[in-house]
């Protein structure tokens, strides 16, 4: 009797170990499809979904932006003249456009000029930056002004200082950065605003705020002695 069976066993013998993949080749294949699928889907409702309706609206939008400029027109550009939307049904109905995001940021600021704070907040906030050197700052700005309208000044701070470091220019920027300086004044606190109003005087000497914005500086320096 062999000592295999005097031990009442026998080796068994194993083939070589199976990869990671091939235990779970199933799955992954699965997994795999899925991801197909879902880029196919993506691309599909960019082309057949996003594009149509990004060139529609564009194409029903410059009666709106024509009714912005008008004072006694501004209701139109919100709410449409019947035949053409306002920027209101352009920034609901064609969500994920170009045009609904640039409705947004017009829907700010004509909801400023009528105080309607609350509404500008709402649709300013809406807005996704795109990259633009002129429009992210200003929208940002205007998210600025109507919170310091609301006298919530701490984020009203925050959206001007944002919009000065946006994208420094000699225009937008000290005027943003005396915003930031007025509304630092409102909180007490007189250091950070006297670091605005000196960036005004150093980095923007030309500019129009720099004309006044030494009697400013006086002011606060005064507050904290």
């Amino acid at each position: 009797m062999s000592q295999n069976n005097q031990n009442g066993s026998s080796a068994v013998k194993t083939g070589p170990k199976k990869s990671f993949f091939q235990e779970n080749e199933k799955s992954i294949i699965f997994i795999v499809a899925g991801i197909v699928v879902l880029i196919l889907l993506y691309f599909g409702y960019q082309k057949l979904y996003l594009a149509p309706r990004a060139e529609k609206a564009a194409n029903q939008m410059y009666q709106a932006e024509y009714y912005a400029t008008i004072d006694s027109l501004q209701k139109k550009a919100i709410d449409g003249d019947g035949s053409f939307p306002g920027f209101k049904e352009i920034a609901d109905e064609y969500s994920n456009t170009k045009s609904a995001n640039v409705a947004n940021a017009y829907l700010g600021g004509l909801y400023l000029r009528q105080k309607n704070f609350k509404e500008a907040i709402k649709y300013l906030e809406q807005y996704t930056e795109t990259g633009s050197q002129v429009l992210d700052p200003l929208v940002i700005g205007l998210l600025g002004d109507a919170y310091s309208e609301e006298k919530i000044y701490d984020k009203a701070a925050n959206y001007y200082k944002k919009a000065a470091d946006k994208s420094a220019n000699a225009y937008t920027t000290p005027i943003f950065l005396k915003k930031l300086g007025l509304v630092y004044e409102e909180l007490q606190d007189y250091k950070n605003a006297e670091v605005a109003y000196q960036r005004i005087r150093d980095e923007y000497p030309e500019s129009a705020e720099s004309t006044t914005v030494d009697s400013f500086i006086a002011l606060v320096q005064a507050k904290q002695q």
